[in-house]
Order: structure tokens, then C-alpha cells, then sequence
């Protein structure tokens, strides 16, 4: 099984895909090929892809029967103790400051964390 998310990719990548893989979304592909047609695929995303963001994943044998290939990514991946992660880069605006609570929480809430504090 291999999934292959794309963003602002050109649109005739896209359509290479749709010989070999499903399209369920737009820039969502899925389909079960082989071992080779995977990498060969791999290849021509990224040498097509330009300034747009392509992820693959796909069935692997280890722990978490999954692996995955970036290119470009927002989030970079990361090995920790033999489990593949993504991890968040830090400075995003999207990023929670530590020690401050969010927006949404209630004022009651508030109140109480202040009070463990």
C-alpha cells in the first residue's frame, strides 16, 4: 500500500500519478504497487514536483509496519529509538508557547491552573 500526499505541485504531475495510483483527493494518491514501481514513482514526483511539498508513505517490516520519504516538508522527520516521528519545527505561529495556556481554555480554567501553580 502506498499513500502520496502533494501540495502546490503542477498539474501534470498529478496526472502522471493517476496512470499508477487512485486519486481520492485532490493531490491524495493511493494504490498498491511494487517495491520498484514506488521508487521509480518517488523519483518522478521529486523531479517534478518544484516548489511544492510531496509525502509517501507505504507498508514497511518494522515496528510500525509504515515508512515514509518527505520532500520539502514544513515538518521535518526524526529517528527516535528506531520509531520514525515528525516533529513540529519550533518559532511557528501555530506553535503553543510554553507556560501560557490557549485561547479557548474558560476563565474557570484558568483559574485553576493558576491555583496548582
Amino acid at each position: 500500500m502506498i499513500v502520496i500526499a502533494l501540495t502546490a505541485c503542477p498539474v501534470g504531475l498529478r496526472g502522471d500519478l493517476t496512470r499508477w495510483l487512485l486519486e481520492i483527493s485532490p493531490g491524495v494518491f493511493v494504490g498498491d504497487v511494487s517495491a520498484r514501481v514506488r521508487v521509480a514513482l518517488w523519483d518522478r514526483v521529486i523531479s517534478m514536483v518544484r516548489n511544492g511539498r510531496a509525502i509517501m508513505a507505504y507498508s514497511a517490516s518494522n515496528e510500525q509496519h509504515l515508512a515514509f520519504e518527505t520532500f520539502q516538508p514544513d515538518w521535518e522527520p526524526v529517528d527516535v529509538e528506531g520509531v520514525e516521528l515528525i516533529r513540529k519545527p519550533s518559532g511557528t505561529e501555530d506553535a503553543p508557547m510554553f507556560g501560557a495556556p490557549p485561547k479557548a481554555w474558560s476563565n474557570a480554567s484558568k483559574y485553576h491552573m493558576a491555583r496548582r501553580h
